[in-house]
């Protein structure tokens, strides 16, 4: 419950190479300390690699990659009756797309030994054949959904 009007959502301008508002907004979760022009040029040669691996376009094998990371449904907790339960909820397009930023930045930063770049490529690569910590979060939250689909009727309770 908020008081006073709602603030409305900022505008994100599309990114200058691609022109896509969905890699700006991916670009803005790599940025680190305000560092914008060092997150492009992360998030620029991790496509430039994509595209070398899989011999297409680079942009097209990210958005692949990033969708086979985007979760359809997840489990929040709600508290009924003294007891909190993990009820799974579907999951709104944007909200989709920044677990899935989340999950792959994540799973990046825990990959060692070569740079953001390719760490960043590689998680996607394996994003696409069904591999990596960035998927495996994903199966985890879906997995973790399935167990908990008996509290699904707590999801409609308490909304007037």
């Amino acid at each position: 419950m908020s008081r006073g009007k709602a603030k409305p959502k900022r505008i994100i301008a599309p990114d200058p190479k691609f022109n896509s508002v969905m890699l700006a907004r991916f670009i803005n979760f790599v940025m680190q300390n305000g560092k914008k022009s060092v997150a492009q040029d992360i998030v620029y040669s991790a496509i430039e690699t994509l595209g070398k691996k899989k011999d297409q376009d680079g942009f097209v094998v990210f958005k692949q990659g990033l969708e086979a990371i985007c979760p359809n449904v997840e489990v929040r907790s709600r508290r009924v009756g003294g007891a909190n339960y993990q009820v799974p909820m579907p999951v709104s397009g944007k909200r989709q797309k920044t677990l899935a930023f989340r999950w792959l930045i994540a799973a990046a930063q825990g990959r060692k030994g070569r740079g953001m770049a390719d760490c960043l490529a590689q998680e996607l690569l394996d994003a696409l054949e069904g591999t990596g910590n960035a998927f495996k979060k994903k199966e985890d939250t879906h997995r973790m959904a399935e167990a908990n689909k008996a509290f699904a009727h707590f999801a409609r309770m308490g909304r007037r």
